[in-house]
């Protein structure tokens, strides 16, 4: 089902003061197809689909809706109008619960009052459709990230959308659960709604969409049928390079052992988790959401309780505190950059020196030596974007570099790294690559938690399995397949001999 564009762009620029970030884009959604939207972080992905939405206004050019030029006052009026939008950063009020957040400012009604009954059956009915065993009753507050996802998705199920607009909606999801959005995506395509459809995972591009915009530095180089650009040409427009080498070659020559873990567990989590880890060596830990892949770094970090032997260097230590880790040349990179690891309210320099400020500090902070720090960083870990500007304004592949480099300013020896690329770019993915390799090259040892399995197959030098809290294989060189690693996550492999079981 196809026909002419329900909503379009044409020749629209956006300025913010005297820089402007959109050079005459043109992009048309039509009914029944889907559109995806594809470029790297501060390509101008992002302003583009918020002025579809209302969001924004554009500076000049022209917003179309079936046809005829208009005018959003707010992402209400564009609502009211058929126009949804999906953020990737969640729109939820954690404080209430999963009816409540689907319903909110739309609640039915019997009379005067709510019909509970009514909303209860919705609920669960839009649930049951995402496959999501969530109960309705459940704090927003207390979900995982994918599970918030899909109760974002839920609330744009219940509303009479034309055109649904996507903004990475797969970055927090596992490999079932996107396969679950996608088969939504195509019903939706088949009811005859429009979709914009954004993400930097370019299988998910090449599988899903009809059409295909590209965009680099805030202008259009390439529109057309997807169809027509597999994911190497997809990756090669939206950087303007060739990507052939997307992973930096595996040269590393493993020395001393820097840590050791035998029995590490944190309760209701992970148990008797055990490994060994070098200095130059890259180890992958690869597992399904929920694995316990991530808090079981938290609770060796201190940033949860744990017990088991770790040792250091060789020596036996105990870490409660996550400083103590930081003090022993042990940090955490956090998977939420957003909540957990940047201040979005603050600039570069106070997010850059925060974590190591007894540096900067002889009574009172030393600003100018935080700004030649910022200085260095900005140079090292290529940030780019005004210095003035808050961090929450950063695109997502420059704030993962600000807080790279703030974790690199502690100068650790032992780096744990969880989600390093998620919801950046490709182009960025290749840098971030390079420096983890780098750094593993310069003799400290790392670990990569991911979720994707062609990074932690590309980028490691060997990877532990995990599933339901406990590690069921190692995999290095040859070995090292999606398949074996899947069948490891899913526990219908042999658990690896020498491994926790």
């Amino acid at each position: 089902m196809s026909g002419a564009a329900v909503l379009s762009l044409r020749q629209v620029s956006r300025s913010f003061g005297p820089i402007e970030v959109l050079h005459g884009v043109d992009i048309a959604l039509s009914p029944g197809r889907v559109h995806a939207l594809i470029g790297e972080n501060g390509a101008g992905k992002s302003t583009t689909m918020k002025i579809m939405a209302g969001y924004q206004p554009p500076s000049s050019g022209e917003v179309l809706l079936d046809g005829a030029v208009t005018t959003f006052a707010t992402p209400g009026e564009a609502e009211a109008r058929g126009i949804s939008m999906i953020h990737q950063e969640f729109n939820l009020a954690e404080p209430l619960s999963v009816e409540q957040n689907i319903f909110l400012g739309r609640e039915l009604k019997r009379g005067p009052f709510l019909d509970k009954r009514a909303m209860r059956a919705k609920t669960r009915e839009l649930l049951e459709r995402l496959e999501c065993r969530v109960s309705p009753d459940r704090l927003v507050s207390t979900l995982s990230n994918s599970d918030k996802q899909m109760v974002e998705i839920a609330k744009a199920l219940l509303r009479e959308t034309r055109v649904l607009i996507m903004d990475e909606p797969t970055a927090v999801l596992t490999s079932a659960e996107t396969a679950i959005l996608l088969r939504q995506v195509r019903a939706l395509r088949q009811a005859g709604t429009a979709v914009l459809f954004t993400s930097h995972k370019l299988n998910e591009v090449a599988e899903i969409a009809d059409d295909l915009t590209i965009m680099r530095d805030g202008a259009v180089v390439w529109s057309g049928p997807a169809a027509e650009m597999d994911e190497h040409a997809m990756a090669t427009a939206m950087v303007g390079r060739e990507m052939s080498d997307l992973f930096p070659p595996k040269d590393g020559r493993p020395g001393e052992v820097a840590l050791e873990l035998r029995g590490l567990t944190v309760p209701g989590f992970s148990r008797d988790v055990s490994l060994t880890l070098r200095r130059g060596e890259i180890l992958g830990i690869a597992g399904l959401i929920g694995s316990g892949r991530t808090e079981t770094f938290e609770g060796l970090c201190g940033l949860r309780p744990a017990t088991g032997e770790v040792r250091v260097n060789g020596q036996p230590v105990r870490i409660s505190e996550p400083w103590q880790a930081q003090a022993m040349g042990l940090c955490y990179l956090t998977e939420d950059r957003k909540t957990r690891g940047l201040l979005l309210a603050k600039g570069m320099r106070e997010n850059l020196t925060l974590q190591a400020l007894r540096q900067f500090s002889r009574g009172l902070i030393d600003t100018r030596a935080e700004e030649a720090a910022l200085d260095e960083a900005i140079r090292e870990f290529d940030i780019r974007g005004s210095r003035a500007a808050l961090v929450g304004n950063l695109s997502g592949g420059n704030q993962q570099k600000l807080l790279f480099a703030k974790t690199m300013l502690a100068d650790p020896r032992i780096l744990i790294i969880d989600e390093p690329t998620r919801g950046i770019d490709i182009g960025t993915k290749q840098q971030m690559y390079g420096f983890i390799r780098r750094l593993a090259a310069e003799g400290r040892a790392i670990v990569v938690i991911s979720s994707e399995m062609q990074e932690v197959i590309g980028l490691a030098d060997s990877i532990l399995v995990m599933r339901h809290g406990r590690v069921t294989g190692e995999l290095s060189g040859a070995e090292a397949t999606e398949d074996a690693i899947v069948r490891l996550a899913m526990g219908v492999a042999p658990t690896t001999a020498g491994t926790a079981a």
